[in-house]
């Protein structure tokens, strides 16, 4: 499913087995796992450290987690062979050869044809989606276990990844991810919204270091290491829209979505729409209804039939309601 030459953009979900809240309160025990959601919120902020992985948005829930990432395979081969060592013993230990090397001790040449493959290996793997998500689900699924004293699973399976083939499909899934508490009754505002990025991204811009404003809880936030926007000297890899912009869209859309109706989109929030040339009713349909349906990839039709050629496949579904938001004619071969 991941196809780099098509997108950098992936939607990836995980969930807990059996769907149980393993990371929130427990219905049916009353035990409280909420303070998991801090255990993924930290190694989320150490693997962006590491990985050349960006998160665009995250959200964080009782029995599962919703990310948007940017794979930047670019930044992965511009670091030298030192900084790819550096970067992957952060997280593993390496064998004893690489043990060596950072010790300063001399290699022989078989020594250094050892670890010049495993450079090479460390190096896709630190922008692989794979592994970013392995090192992330299995670091919880230890912690977890060692403190029920059980073994077994913890989450379902490995993740689900879907595929945001341009900037509509990006921004609507960002906006998805970003209002899941809303849409779930677990909050009634962005700044209640605990454990998400658009909490985190409000609390970042709207309170200086080590003080809160007034009613603002004390959630924990990663620190700052989320995709920057336009308007944050993101520079080259920013989100080409400015952040009082996306979180009023997240706004107007949460309403829309409480209402269950065309909602009333302010002008701020219809500039981005005409933007990415799509109206009210077109965005709605993308982001609050296209998105629950799963798909292995979301962009106009198009875009879906390059990704549909590059990954092998032989068609994709919802193609009808794909070409409604997107106000495009259904393509042959897709």
């Amino acid at each position: 499913q991941i196809a780099l030459e098509c997108t950098p953009y992936y939607h990836c979900v995980s969930r807990c087995v059996r769907r149980a809240f393993l990371c929130g309160v427990d219905r049916y025990s009353q035990q409280d796992f909420e303070h998991r959601k801090r255990w993924l919120l930290d190694r989320l902020t150490v693997q962006s450290e590491v990985f050349a992985i960006d998160i665009c948005a995250y959200a964080i829930m009782s029995n599962h987690y919703h990310l948007v990432l940017r794979v930047d395979q670019e930044r992965a081969q511009s670091w030298s062979d030192e900084e790819v060592i550096l970067r992957w013993t952060r997280l593993f230990k390496g064998p004893g050869v690489v043990r060596r090397y950072l010790a300063g001790d001399k290699l022989h040449t078989v020594e250094q044809l050892a670890l010049a493959r495993l450079v090479t290996a460390w190096r896709g793997r630190l922008s692989d989606i794979s592994w970013y998500m392995r090192c992330l689900n299995e670091y919880v699924a230890r912690r977890a276990n060692a403190e029920d004293d059980c073994t077994g699973r913890f989450w379902e399976g490995r993740f689900k990844c879907q595929a945001l083939l341009d900037q509509a499909s990006l921004l609507a899934c960002m906006v998805y991810v970003d209002l899941n508490p809303i849409r779930a009754g677990m909050a009634s505002s962005l700044m209640e919204s605990d454990y998400t990025s658009a909490q985190e991204r409000l609390r970042l811009s709207e309170t200086r270091p080590g003080q809160h404003r007034a009613g603002v809880r004390a959630i924990p936030c990663s620190t700052g290491h989320l995709l920057p926007f336009s308007n944050e000297s993101g520079g080259p890899r920013a989100l080409p829209y400015t952040l009082d912009a996306y979180l009023q869209l997240v706004a107007d859309t949460g309403r829309a979505a409480e209402c269950k109706a065309l909602g009333n989109f302010t002008s701020q929030s219809c500039s981005v729409l005409n933007q990415l040339s799509m109206s009210p009713r077109q965005w709605q349909l993308l982001t609050l209804h296209i998105q629950k349906r799963s798909l292995r990839a979301i962009g106009s039709l198009s875009n879906l039939r390059d990704y549909v050629l590059r990954t092998g496949r032989s068609r994709v579904v919802a193609t009808s309601m794909l070409r409604e938001a997107y106000g495009h004619q259904l393509l042959q071969g897709v």
